[in-house]
């Protein structure tokens, strides 16, 4: 099975066997087109870094088993980044860049479908599962019909996710899964179909949206011309797949309330299960699962490893050995430094895209030490806010993404949450074994896989964050007002 993850910063690929073994792997490095507020990516440089992986992977693969054949590859399957929105002619071209998820250009356009909409936010809310905001690919569509006419006029299909894109070259399918499909904001997340009124209240043509599947779904097979570019044998079997929030809870185990999963990317989210939306709280983010009954409830947070990131360059210039060493270097609760981490704003468990961080308590005998450590603290002190405001205590946490290759941080997470913390040794790899399980059928794939470590709070510990945590409560409503 190949599996791939249309990320934001890499696309990574996996061939995966029946064993749940990785094969052969690979990654390219994806670029950032960033223009003041707008965020958006080629997909052209999607499809060109997709080639690029799955011809590295086959070729290693061969290398490492002489009878390996690509006509033994039994399915293609991916996770990829949701609430996009990518526009394409008729021939699957792309009109323009694609919009990305981080982009909330349209908030005058949300306002807008809000006014005229029956029933207003309220009702939208209920229906779709997620707040109308300007980051929606239905309120941005509206934004691309006002201000770039001419190029709206060449639209024939939109998609959602970046692993659609990836899909319509590889299959000439224009498709979306249900789960990331619930983040255009058109979608009814109850049913599971597109919403015929929404898209007429925008003034949206609903056929130019792609048909939905559920992530297991074989929606088409390898053509000949995209065999020539990837690699891949002609007629290979593609699967709608799954948006990345909905792939790293299927990965992490989540099946039922009280288990929480805790992603730390460049930006993260926490993420559950439940049998209703979550549509009482402010930033929450609902999915249709598609693999199970019910609903992820996911809460993003938009600064946490770009914050890692931001203080290893800083502070030890980059290196994270020594960023590391930096970390143990200072106590916990940092020598009485608090840092409030919204670098880039922040969607939970405040909402306020113009907040920017601040550091609190510096003196005279402040080393950098502390910064550092007090940066990653803040972070699990944004994270310990969001838990609180989930309605079923956690039994079980886990953590996976880049930033659980951190074990300070994995402890300062485990003593600030006050919970064993499960890290999963090889979580880039689990949300590809997690999709071939779907496909090979064989749902203990997972488990015969997983390695972990769990991270236990040390009380005493537990007790000094507990009282910084209380003071990183008070910095928030102090600071808004310098907005």
């Amino acid at each position: 099975m190949a599996a791939f993850d249309a990320g934001t910063t890499a696309l990574k690929g996996a061939l995966v066997n029946g064993q749940g073994c990785i094969v052969a792997s690979a990654s390219s490095e994806l670029d950032l087109i960033i223009n003041g507020d707008y965020r958006e990516q080629s997909p052209d440089q999607w499809w060109q870094a997709f080639c690029s992986a799955s011809r590295h992977m086959i070729e290693q693969a061969r290398q490492s088993e002489s009878e390996f054949n690509v006509t033994r590859i039994r399915g293609i399957i991916f996770s990829g980044q949701m609430q996009d929105v990518i526009v394409l002619n008729g021939e699957l071209n792309p009109v323009r860049n694609a919009i990305l998820y981080s982009d909330g250009r349209a908030e005058e356009q949300a306002k807008q479908l809000a006014e005229t909409y029956q029933g207003g936010a309220e009702r939208f809310l209920n229906t779709v599962g997620n707040r109308l905001e300007g980051c929606l690919p239905l309120p941005k569509l509206m934004w691309l019909r006002e201000h770039e006419p001419e190029t709206y006029a060449r639209i024939r299909h939109v998609l959602i996710s970046s692993k659609d894109y990836l899909i319509a070259q590889l299959t000439g399918e224009c498709v979306g899964d249900v789960a990331a499909c619930s983040t255009a904001g058109a979608m009814n997340i109850r049913n599971g179909q597109w919403n015929a009124e929404l898209c007429e209240v925008a003034g949206i043509d609903m056929t130019i949206l792609p048909h939905l599947h559920n992530p297991q779904d074989n929606i088409g097979t390898v053509t000949e011309s995209a065999a020539q570019r990837t690699g891949f044998s002609a007629g290979t079997a593609v699967y709608a797949g799954i948006g990345d929030a909905g792939a790293t809870t299927l990965a992490s185990g989540v099946s039922h309330p009280g288990q929480y999963n805790i992603n730390i990317g460049t930006s993260g989210w926490i993420a559950t299960v439940s049998p209703e939306p979550f549509t009482d709280k402010p930033g929450a983010a609902n999915l249709a699962f598609g693999v199970e009954e019910g609903f992820v409830n996911a809460v993003p947070f938009l600064n946490a490893g770009d914050v890692h990131k931001w203080v290893t360059g800083v502070f030890a210039d980059g290196d994270y050995v020594e960023a590391h060493r930096l970390i143990e270097t200072s106590k916990p609760g940092s020598n009485g430094v608090l840092c409030l981490p919204y670098l880039v704003g922040e969607r939970f468990p405040v909402m306020n895209p113009n907040i920017r961080g601040a550091y609190v308590g510096l003196d005279p005998d402040t080393a950098k030490a502390d910064m550092m450590r007090a940066a990653l603290e803040g972070v699990a002190f944004s994270i310990r806010q969001g838990m609180e405001s989930f309605d079923a205590k956690p039994t079980e946490i886990s953590l996976i993404g880049g930033g659980a290759r951190e074990n300070a941080w994995c402890q300062i997470l485990a003593d600030v949450l006050e919970h064993p913390i499960e890290v999963f040794a090889n979580a880039d790899i689990l949300p590809a074994v997690a999709m071939a399980s779907l496909v090979f059928n064989v749902p203990d794939l997972l488990q015969s896989v997983c390695e972990c470590t769990v991270y236990q709070p040390n009380p005493d510990t537990a007790r000094t964050y507990a009282d910084a945590y209380r003071r990183f409560l008070s910095l928030y409503p102090m600071l808004r007002t310098m907005d």
